[in-house]
């Protein structure tokens, strides 16, 4: 578990958090640099201008600004990923409207997850934008639920990086997000943290996403999980239907 460093620096924060958009994601203009961190666009462009310096970016003959040398290594396609995120947040807001709790679009990159948007709710007390954030796919819901769709060699490859204990109960845990469609996290990446997650069907050539809700343990039942996990398949099925045809 990686919690915020009480003393954050936020333009490092910031530079981070735009770098990893930039490795993921199509190049962006200055101006949706500054939207998507919530910054101006001159500290957008600052922020762009040190990235440029020291590698992780460039920018491009239109004056868009992409992944640099140092980045061009990620094993996720940025062209996908913005386009699992433009189809995905539509329907994660509305998610969010009907049932009240932050949800997340990931993606699978090697034995992680990477969260590719975040719409967080209005509560007060709640789980805050994972946006940019790469975790391990066997602690995430939504890791699990992809990690029970993958073939047998591509899920022995996560299975021996695990030590053996934990890698049988991985295996035990797969068997049943298969059979009930979905995944839970009952605290096991941050305590006080549940999130329910579900794959997203393959369509339009995109595989391995998943979506979650996630919320203070002390808010979920085990009859919310269920209505939860209703609500999040019939949203993948959806962002699945527009992947097919965007």
């Amino acid at each position: 578990m990686k919690n915020k460093p009480a003393y954050a620096i936020g333009s490092v924060d910031s530079a981070l958090l735009l770098a990893t958009l930039l490795q993921h994601e199509e190049p962006m203009r200055v101006t949706d640099a500054a939207a998507r961190l919530g910054v101006s666009v001159s500290t957008a462009h600052r922020l762009l201008g040190m990235l440029v310096y020291r590698d992780f970016a460039e920018q491009l003959p239109d004056r868009r600004y992409g992944a640099g040398p140092v980045l061009r290594r990620g094993p996720v396609q940025p062209a996908s990923v913005a386009r699992l995120r433009e189809v995905a947040l539509p329907h994660l807001r509305r998610l969010v409207d009907a049932v009240g709790e932050t949800a997340n679009v990931m993606v699978l990159a090697g034995a992680d997850v990477r969260f590719v948007a975040t719409v967080e709710c209005s509560h007060v007390l709640r789980v805050g934008d994972r946006t940019g954030r790469a975790l391990p796919a066997h602690r995430v819901s939504g890791g699990k639920a992809v990690l029970a769709g993958l073939a047998e060699e591509q899920l022995a490859a996560v299975l021996r990086a695990l030590a053996e204990p934990d890698a049988a109960a991985l295996t035990r845990e797969l068997r049943a997000v298969r059979r009930r469609g979905f995944a839970v996290n009952d605290q096991a990446t941050e305590a006080g943290l549940t999130a329910v997650g579900v794959a997203v069907p393959a369509a339009g050539g995109f595989t391995g996403a998943a979506l979650s809700l996630a919320a203070p343990t002390a808010r979920v039942s085990r009859d919310q999980v269920a209505v939860w996990a209703s609500a999040l398949t019939e949203t993948a099925h959806a962002v699945s239907r527009d992947l097919g045809t965007s």
